[in-house]
């Protein structure tokens, strides 16, 4: 199935690439549902969007489906609306499509122009970014791509650790401790950020920063087309995470990670010396 107008509980829709999946899924100490986003031929389900993430489903009898408003809604089993993902603009013939980069999008069949999305998954991160994803601000719409790490790693419900674009005369990427700033990422020099000890170029990914009257965002492409990587912002180890999977292991290795050493933590005293944030 590549495309939808309803997806019960039990079945799944694949992305036309066959690299990932979206459906109903329960963590590992729970029987709550959720729908979610994860990858289609790696074993382990490592779920990089989640839907409903403080409104589980309570049975098996969930369904995503359009309404009659042209809205993508989420059902209980009683079909009371649990999450809905609301669209500015109705359409004359909506439907769902899973594309092979990870973002799940709301379209009008009868819209020529296939990146015509009504609403995007992608402008919605849960805690990874995926390539092609943003951080940052669509200004005219006043939107804000931030992302929250998972409460821990079994429980996809939002946890204190976020990470987002703050915006002042020279915006840079700010990650909080709940209301402590944690981590300043620092300006932009061309390459990277400043604000922290690694500042280097990426080997991995090439990154792209967007600052002008309409948007302030980064993001990412990949060098090595052939790379499944994931950045993840993990709140049980309080860090951002660069991951790649080994498929010669069958296991995620992390490639980098930040902050790698105490200095670069926003505003602390490391031994021997002041660190300044």
């Amino acid at each position: 199935m590549l495309l939808f107008k309803s997806l019960p509980d039990g079945k799944t829709l694949v992305s036309k690439n066959g690299i990932v999946d979206l459906g109903f899924f329960s963590p590992v100490s729970s029987t709550d549902r959720y729908v979610g986003i994860w990858y289609h031929k790696i074993p382990s389900r490592n779920v990089v969007w989640v839907a409903n993430r403080d409104k589980p489903i309570k049975k098996n009898f969930g369904m995503l489906s359009i309404n009659t408003e042209a809205h993508l809604v989420l059902l209980s089993h009683k079909r009371t609306v649990v999450w809905s993902a609301n669209s500015t603009t109705k359409a004359l013939s909506p439907f769902v499509q899973l594309l092979g980069s990870g973002n799940l999008v709301l379209r009008d069949g009868k819209d020529q122009n296939p990146q015509n999305y009504l609403w995007q998954s992608f402008d919605y991160p849960s805690d990874t970014q995926l390539l092609g994803m943003k951080i940052g601000w669509d200004l005219r719409a006043g939107l804000n791509r931030r992302y929250t790490a998972w409460k821990n790693w079994d429980d996809p419900s939002l946890g204190d650790f976020t990470v987002e674009y703050a915006l002042h005369n020279y915006p840079d990427i700010v990650v909080r401790q709940g209301p402590t700033m944690y981590l300043r990422v620092g300006l932009w020099n061309g390459v990277w950020f400043s604000g922290i000890s690694h500042a280097m170029k990426n080997p991995l990914h090439e990154p792209k920063f967007v600052w002008n009257k309409d948007d302030v965002y980064i993001t990412h492409d990949v060098k090595n087309e052939s790379l499944v990587t994931r950045i993840v912002f993990n709140q049980t180890l309080y860090s951002v995470l660069d991951i790649i999977w080994i498929e010669e292991d069958q296991r995620w290795t992390t490639f980098s990670f930040a902050p790698s050493d105490n200095c670069d933590r926003y505003n602390v005293v490391a031994k021997w010396k002041l660190c300044n944030g």
